[in-house]
This record gives structure tokens, C-alpha cells and sequence, in this order.
């Protein structure tokens, strides 16, 4: 497995040329770029796009009459019809931009389901959710008396949908929020299967799709969440920018979340009344330049061969995980059936911290700790795991490089 062929190579060697933070030294060393779960790097087209903007076009949008104003407006709102695209072809009025996908579950959490939320209803998460996909629920469960359960994680890492099943029959659940893909194990859940599931039972489901969106395009229309939540800077475009899909029919019931600024259509000191969606969830200014630079990042994406990409990111996971696997008291953690391009693991005695500070010295970035998952990790027994992410732009030797790394770590530390 790993072995690519000259035609491989060079299509690797070509998406690598997009990204020019991977061509520098970290400590003296060839940058290993293997964080991408944390955020992926930038195509020079993005930085282009963003540098162009402050430099020729900035202005604010929807208020300004002067040409500047039009033509920011006239990007910003382009760009929604993107991620409309990107998304399988929702509607655009049911895509509001907000900050990242943990401002978008805020935003369910307290315009939707909390006025919905009553003493003894149930929240449903399961055992593998980022902190983000945790928090916001517990809060407005706990200010209405309601609860959460959580569907168990299998010693494969998977989600057992047995369990599922029966917890959505047995309690008065008012929302499921769950994970596509696992930024800690890599596990791809059958988002299809778990919605339907949910939608027999009459449940609303709120899909987090912040690991998945860097790896392949989602078609919304066919996976038919309530909700679903991405980051931009996961799917190489700039911090401070995220979208929320929302139903229409949801949406258009909610109030705001936040005021001021552009949500509103008219105030006086009596009353104030706000703009139909999405408008009435993107309060200020909004920030335009990361919408418009998320817009470029998403069409350059849609514009690669995806076909491509996931066989070689597969490659890129099964060549690391077939070296690790060779070092005495290493262990691979998550080991589903459907996987991303996600490698984590611990080795006896060593930290997973000294880990990531040794291969740092080698110009190798990984992730070390409990990766926002602390209910996972301890659910695992463990304080937290060393993680290596790929991405299309890494190469099969980058991946030999981290198991010759381990292999130098695990040595000295014995």
C-alpha cells in the first residue's frame, strides 16, 4: 500500500505547489505539515483574493451606495450562492455566515431548540462529539431542567447504532447533534442511516460537519439534516468564518441570536423588527473579507478531482498506519470501518505531549492531548493521544518521515 505512480506523484507535487506555507523550515527542517484536523493551510489563490480585497475593494456592505459598497455586497452575497453550491444545492437563504461551526451550534442551541426545550426532555450527543458539539447543549439543558444522553462509542470507535436506535425510542428526545467525522479517531459515521433514523422517530438532527467538509463536498439535499455547521479555516479558508444550513422552516421561526447592525429592518424605541433569514442571524458587521476569501477557498476545492484526493489521502493514512504498526508498544486508536485520513495513537510509556514536542524538533507538526474530546478520552481510558491529520497535499513520504520520527522517539525514550 503507498506505492504511487509517476502520474500520482506529480498531481500531488501540483496541489502541494497551491499551498506556499509548506515550502519552509521549522527547526532547521523541511516543515512536515500533519495537523490538518486543527486547521488545514491556505491555497495562494485565498491569500491572493484576501490581499486583493483590503487592498483594492474594502468597504463595508448593504448600507453604502458608493461603488465600493456595491461591489463588496455583490461579492458577499456571490459568496453565499457558493456555499449553497458547495453543499449539494441547497438554497442560499437557508446559509448564514457566522464565525465557526461551534457559533453555529450556539446558535441552534439558543434560537432553536431552546424555546423548544422543556423539564425532562432530552438532548442527544454521542460519546465521540468535540467539546463544541457538548457544551452548547448543556447549557440550555441545564437552564431548562432537560438532560443529555449520549449513544456509546464501540471498541472499534464506532457509534453503536443499535443503542441509538433504542435511545431514540425510549426518551422524549428533542434534538440530535452528532459528528460526521471524528477529529479524534477519524471515524466517518453513516450520517445518511443516523438521519434517517432519526427523521422515523420524528427527532430534529443537527449534523457537524467541521472534519468533513476539508475531504469531499456534502450533498445536504441527500443526507436531509435540520442543521448542519462547517468552519472555514478546516476547509482552507480563514479563521472567523463559518456557515449554519438551517431548514427554511426552522429558520424562519427563530428568533435572533444576536441584534444590531444589519439583521434589523426597522427600530424604534417601542420595537424593533428584524430581516427574514439569514440576514437576522449576521449582526454587524460581518466579517466580509473572511466570507469572500471562504467563497474562494470553496471553488478552488470544488474544482479538484475529488476521486483523486480521497484515494491518495487514503494512501497517505494507510502507509502511516502500516509503519506505527510495526513499533513494539505503539497503538493505533480508532480503528472503524470507514475512516478519514486521521492517524491517532499511543506508545507505553512515552507522553503523547513528548511526542509532539520531539517530532517538532524534526519539523513534523502533529496534535498531541485530548484533541477537545475529553468525555472520548476517557471513555478510551487514556489522558489523550498523539494525532497525525492528513491532508491531499501531504506526500507518502511525509508519512514515512512521521514513522521514522515515532520509531527515533520510542527509542530514545528506552
Amino acid at each position: 500500500m503507498g506505492i504511487e505512480t509517476a502520474s500520482q506523484y506529480e498531481q500531488v507535487q501540483q496541489w502541494r505547489a497551491d499551498f506556499p506555507l509548506l515550502n519552509q523550515l521549522v527547526n532547521g527542517q523541511p516543515l512536515v505539515y500533519l495537523d490538518n484536523a486543527a486547521t488545514t493551510q491556505k491555497p495562494q489563490v485565498v491569500i491572493d483574493r484576501l490581499q486583493r480585497y483590503y487592498a483594492l475593494e474594502n468597504a463595508n456592505i448593504h448600507r453604502g451606495v458608493h461603488a465600493l459598497s456595491q461591489r463588496a455586497t455583490e461579492d458577499y452575497e456571490e459568496a453565499r450562492e457558493v456555499v449553497a453550491r458547495f453543499l449539494g444545492g441547497v438554497e442560499s437563504r437557508c446559509c448564514a455566515f457566522v464565525r465557526g461551526a461551534t457559533e453555529g451550534i450556539n446558535l441552534v442551541a439558543h434560537s432553536y431548540l431552546r424555546p423548544r426545550l422543556q423539564k425532562g426532555d432530552v438532548i442527544l450527543l454521542t460519546g465521540m462529539e468535540h467539546h463544541a458539539n457538548i457544551v452548547p447543549w448543556q447549557l440550555v439543558a441545564e437552564e431548562k431542567g432537560a438532560r443529555i444522553e449520549v449513544v456509546p462509542v464501540t471498541p472499534e470507535g464506532e457509534l453503536d447504532l443499535d443503542a441509538l436506535r433504542q435511545l431514540l425510542r425510549a426518551h422524549p428526545v428533542k434534538l440530535l447533534a452528532f459528528v460526521h467525522t471524528s477529529n479524534s479517531l477519524g471515524t466517518i459515521n453513516p450520517a445518511r442511516e443516523i438521519i434517517a433514523a432519526a427523521r422515523e422517530a420524528g427527532v430534529p438532527v443537527l449534523l457537524d460537519a467541521a472534519q468533513a467538509t476539508p475531504h469531499q463536498p456534502l450533498d445536504v439535499p441527500a443526507l436531509d439534516p435540520d442543521f448542519l455547521v462547517f468552519s472555514g479555516h478546516k476547509t482552507f479558508g480563514p479563521t472567523g468564518i463559518g456557515v449554519l444550513y438551517g431548514k427554511w422552516q426552522h429558520l424562519k421561526e427563530m428568533p435572533p441570536y444576536q441584534g444590531g447592525g444589519d439583521m434589523i429592518l426597522k427600530v424604534s424605541f417601542e420595537k424593533t423588527t428584524f430581516k427574514e433569514p439569514p440576514e437576522r442571524f449576521e449582526a454587524g458587521t460581518p466579517h466580509i473579507a473572511g466570507v469572500i476569501g471562504l467563497a474562494t477557498a470553496l471553488e478552488y476545492f470544488l474544482g479538484l478531482d475529488h476521486a483523486a484526493l480521497l484515494a491518495h489521502e487514503q494512501a497517505l493514512r494507510l502507509r502511516a498506519e502500516e509503519g506505527l504498526r510495526e513499533i513494539d508498544g505503539l497503538r493505533l486508536i480508532g480503528q472503524a470501518r470507514h475512516k478519514t485520513s486521521v492517524v491517532s495513537f499511543v506508545v507505553d510509556d512515552v507522553h503523547p505531549h513528548d511526542i509532539g514536542t520531539f517530532l517538532d524538533q524534526e519539523g513534523i507538526a502533529i496534535r498531541a492531548g485530548h484533541h477537545c474530546t475529553q468525555p472520548l478520552m476517557k471513555h478510551l481510558g487514556l489522558p489523550g493521544t498523539a494525532r497525525a491529520s492528513f491532508c491531499f497535499y501531504n506526500t507518502l513520504e511525509e508519512a514515512d518521515a512521521l514513522v521514522r520520527g515515532v520509531r527515533r522517539i520510542v527509542k530514545f525514550f528506552r
